[in-house]
């Protein structure tokens, strides 16, 4: 099995992940013409509807085609408008949250890259991930994998991919209106951890390198290097950065002039080539002029057009073969309409179908999970998801903070709250007692922080952020 191949297996391994920002409209034309890239997306978009199995589900076991849904997003085509055979029942969204749903998925040994995959795919899809399901919260399986000793990685620090598809997918995934949900004291963590394992020639790879001298002076990955300024960037980094320009001269350094094609580790393939101009993509940067147009007057672009058949719409995965990859097809396509790893999803055709599906309400009994984070104002950042049954169709935040004492992942997230019970204002967290006009606060998705009080309602799916300040 091909490298890339494997990386694209439908539970990712703990050496590779997929995922980025998509910008939502097409590239400006430069070799690849207007034609061109319209022809690519029709015929693309169709390929891909064709991987659709018969009962509507594009992910299961083994190899899994879910990537399709930020693919088809970034080139217009809402999730709920691909059925099998025009059976609206079975539409790809519907039967994708059911998946998500279900209490046996992703496996009985999880990853965080099993979360972050689905986070990127249900937000293309229009599925809000804090809220497929009564009990199903992806933001807040994310959170579970924060590593307290090494603040800013998510899950082992050694697979460094682990917390750059946590950037992508946290920032990536906005609310339904728009609002980057979690707290820019968690994206300014990750970041930093992306920094600092950025190798000396500019890009990166799927392992950690931050602190190792000799990570750091070897050859990055084409693929990873795509994600990871992707990362970056939908962190809020400009593309001006510093960072993001040496990322951005690394990939130009592995051009091939003849092809437009980025020469990989692992040779000249779709995929690497579409993580790269995803990247470039997500950056802001057009994939098809200044630094990519080589001097021979070849594209990536130009590259990932000339690997599609057409009328057929798929691509292939290397240069001799002669048949498509549905896992290129995927990146190919994504890649060449403007793409990153997500999108928002677009506004369906079919009649009376919603752009975003969401559980709307806590299910009484039903166990759950809330995504947490507390900043104590002096750099102590805690993450943690917590674990809680309610009792009603919304619950509180004292009750949220009385469960992290006892059930948070990882724990120590909250180790004491200030009153105990009751609905007044919270005067103490973690042993640090409001003083002066230095208080505790709280955000739920992204708004603005307010006076934090043990009454304060929460709905299901709130990403909550606590924080000590003025």
């Amino acid at each position: 099995m091909s490298r890339t191949v494997a990386l694209r297996r439908g539970v990712l391994t703990a050496t590779a992940a997929l995922g980025a920002f998509a910008l939502t409209t097409l590239p400006a034309a430069a070799t690849a013409t207007p034609a061109q890239l319209a022809t690519s997306k029709t015929n693309g978009v169709a390929y891909l509807k064709s991987l659709q199995a018969a009962d509507g589900s594009y992910a299961g076991s083994g190899l899994s085609n879910e990537w399709a849904f930020s693919a088809l997003a970034a080139a217009g085509t809402a999730a709920v408008d691909v059925t099998p055979g025009g059976d609206t029942t079975k539409n790809a969204r519907a039967v994708y949250r059911d998946l998500l749903s279900a209490s046996a998925w992703p496996s009985a040994s999880p990853v965080v890259t099993d979360y972050e995959r689905a986070t990127l795919n249900a937000n293309a899809a229009g599925i809000d991930p804090a809220r497929v399901s009564a009990s199903r919260n992806l933001v807040a399986d994310i959170y579970g994998y924060w590593q307290t000793a090494e603040t800013g990685y998510f899950g082992p620090s050694a697979n460094f991919n682990g917390t750059v598809f946590a950037a992508l997918a946290l920032n990536g995934a906005r609310t339904t209106a728009g609002q980057i949900r979690v707290p820019q004291a968690l994206r300014d963590a990750i970041v930093t951890r992306v920094r600092a394992n950025q190798h000396n020639d500019g890009g990166w790879n799927y392992s950690k390198a931050e602190g190792d001298a000799t990570q750091l002076a070897a050859a990055s990955d084409i693929d990873m290097t795509g994600a990871a300024m992707a990362a970056l960037c939908v962190s809020g980094v400009p593309n001006t950065d510093t960072d993001v320009v040496q990322a951005k001269a690394f990939l130009k350094s592995k051009l091939i002039a003849a092809s437009g094609a980025f020469n990989a580790l692992f040779g000249v393939n779709t995929d690497s080539n579409g993580w790269a101009v995803s990247g470039l993509n997500a950056c802001g940067i057009n994939p098809q002029t200044g630094d990519f147009l080589t001097a021979q007057g070849k594209t990536p672009v130009d590259f990932l057009i000339a690997q599609q058949f057409n009328p057929g719409g798929g691509f292939k995965y290397l240069p001799s073969d002669t048949s498509p990859s549905a896992y290129a097809s995927i990146d190919g396509l994504r890649a060449v309409v403007g793409g990153g790893f997500t999108a928002v999803p677009p506004t369906p055709v079919t009649s009376g179908a919603p752009r975003w599906v969401g559980q709307s309400a806590f299910t009484s009994g039903t166990a759950t999970k809330l995504a947490l984070t507390v900043d104590d104002g002096a750099g102590n950042l805690t993450v943690c998801s917590v674990a809680l049954t309610p009792t009603g169709t919304t619950t509180t935040l004292g009750a949220v903070l009385d469960a992290a004492t006892s059930a948070a992942t990882p724990s120590g997230c909250v180790t004491g709250v200030t009153p105990s019970s009751g609905t007044g204002t919270i005067t103490t967290l973690n042993g640090k007692a409001n003083s002066g006009s230095g208080t505790w606060k709280f955000s739920v998705d992204g708004a603005a922080f307010a006076g934090a009080s043990r009454q304060q309602v929460i709905n299901v799916g709130d990403t909550i952020a606590v924080r000590w300040g003025v």
